[in-house]
């Protein structure tokens, strides 16, 4: 079954609607699960979500690009902000925020010298640079 059969499917069970455009996959989404084109109608998908939460997780996230989509179409509010799109989604058990991929873990760890808290960061940083936050000590890279 293709992405777009699997929106199509969500959209009939859940919402008793068609779903008429067309659902693609984009690997280059990082932190969003999916986006909704109001322009043309066409969703996109991140699929390394899919790959690394799973079904179940991904299937509350077409419901929430869903929400946008049948909101859009029947000129009722459908962005974030809205009441009728926080309604619809409570409604159908959509996600609001895309959860964290277990892959983007801290990659950098910097250590205090004097008080020995632990700082993580995505960015490598140059710890000459900074100091603890809590007791003003110097960082020490730990990888």
């Amino acid at each position: 079954m293709n992405l777009t059969d699997y929106v199509q499917e969500v959209s009939q069970e859940d919402f008793g609607k068609d779903f008429k455009h067309q659902a693609l996959w984009n690997k280059r989404l990082r932190t969003t699960g999916g986006r909704f084109f109001p322009s043309d109608g066409h969703l996109e998908f991140n699929y390394r979500l899919y790959q690394e939460l799973g079904p179940a997780v991904f299937r509350k996230i077409v419901r929430h690009e869903l929400c946008h989509y049948h909101l859009f179409y029947a000129n009722k509010g459908y962005r974030h902000r809205d009441t009728d799109f926080k309604k619809l989604l409570e409604k159908v058990g959509g996600l609001r925020y895309t959860p964290p991929l277990p892959s983007q873990a801290a990659v950098y760890c910097y250590a205090c010298r004097q008080c020995g808290h632990i700082y993580q960061r995505r960015r490598r940083i140059n710890p000459q640079n900074y100091i603890c936050g809590q007791c003003c000590g110097k960082l020490i890279p730990l990888n």
